[in-house]
């Protein structure tokens, strides 16, 4: 039985283009970087799970909310206050199955998802 991917995906330098400091990220116009909006909707047409990951406070949910909404990025869950340090993902294999359980991307800043193949 294939179950649909769940993908983690952090929001500033990954979908919006990070600059400056946590108050230009939110009190700025955000900027979509390239190639995100086609992308979340592929996701979307697979039936995937999406999860957006932010370090922004748990304050600034309302305002992020509001920036995501008027960027036409849309997501099943939106996780706040996720630490700026390394992010690890832990996760059992399947006994019956011998696909991998998770998988790991880094990109570098701001050059968004368009080339990411899940």
């Amino acid at each position: 039985m294939n179950r649909p991917k769940t993908i983690i995906c952090d929001i500033d330098g990954t979908l919006i283009y990070h600059h400056g400091d946590l108050s230009s990220q939110i009190n700025e116009k955000p900027k979509l970087l390239p190639g995100v909006i086609e992308k979340i909707n592929e996701w979307d047409k697979k039936g995937y799970n999406i999860i957006l990951v932010t370090g922004r406070r748990e304050s600034l949910r309302n305002e992020t909310k509001k920036q995501l909404e008027s960027l036409g990025i849309f997501y099943d869950q939106l996780i706040m206050g996720v630490g700026g340090g390394p992010r690890v993902l832990i996760n059992d294999l399947k006994p019956t199955g011998t696909h991998k359980t998770a998988i790991a991307y880094n990109l570098e800043r701001n050059i968004g998802v368009k080339e990411v193949d899940v």
